[in-house]
């Protein structure tokens, strides 16, 4: 016979699986621009298109809001962000300074499977290009990430994750068509630079490219596409639990 003490820590570890899956989800689906900055996020529409509670959803909302990807307010329904021009030039201006450090971090002390990872990366990226706008939207910020990570600094990565989300949601609002061929060239640039051991170039290199996605970016306003929440989350369900 099962002990229910041992039941407990199961349930607890089960209801947090879900949680993550449905932050991971929607935290997708931001990123991809599937959900629209100005979204609205009804706790009991989000709850049910994940098969979930809204105990769940609340908790995966706090968890979105703390990284800028979701605005709560008292007594208001949760949205998709709407950053300012202005905040979104502040945003920025942080992610040049801390993916300097990641440069900083990195140049020459590449491993040869760190090396062959980013190339992968990028490897995808180009086949991505023409083919699958959001698709591409995600790698090219998951290359960022993914450099971040290799540093080890485990409060720099949390940092770039969560700088170079809010990048995605205002390129989202304000941003030109995506284009991935400068980034797709410019990220093999900082890999070879990084190889190299050369860091002025990478840096060089990592400062141009994000001065240029975010000049690219801050120029055209968007409207926000009003659709079936539902119909918007349809490709970021849960797999069968």
């Amino acid at each position: 016979m099962t002990d229910q003490n041992d039941q407990a820590p199961r349930r607890t570890s089960r209801a947090g699986n879900l949680a993550d899956g449905v932050y991971q989800a929607l935290r997708r689906a931001i990123i991809e621009q599937a959900l629209a900055p100005g979204t609205k996020l009804p706790e009991d529409s989000v709850g049910e298109t994940f098969g979930v509670s809204r105990t769940v959803v609340r908790s995966v909302l706090a968890r979105l809001a703390v990284e800028g990807l979701v605005s709560q307010e008292p007594n208001k329904r949760a949205m998709v962000a709407s950053p300012s021009i202005a905040e979104g030039r502040g945003v920025f201006q942080v992610r040049r300074g801390l993916e300097r450090t990641v440069m900083e971090s990195l140049a020459g002390r590449l491993t040869p499977s760190q090396s062959a990872t980013l190339r992968a990366h990028v490897a995808a990226e180009e086949r991505a290009h023409g083919r699958d706008g959001p698709e591409s939207i995600r790698l090219a910020g998951e290359f960022h990430t993914l450099l971040a990570d290799m540093t080890g600094n485990d409060l720099l990565i949390r940092y770039v994750r969560e700088v170079a989300s809010r990048c995605s949601l205002i390129l989202a609002l304000y941003g030109r068509p995506h284009s991935s061929e400068c980034a797709v060239s410019e990220h093999q640039m900082i890999i070879e630079a990084l190889e190299r051991g050369d860091e002025a170039t990478a840096i060089r290199i990592m400062d141009e490219h994000l001065t240029a996605v975010a000049t690219r970016g801050l120029l055209d306003i968007k409207p926000v596409r009003e659709r079936e929440l539902k119909d918007l989350l349809s490709d970021y369900r849960l797999p069968a639990q």
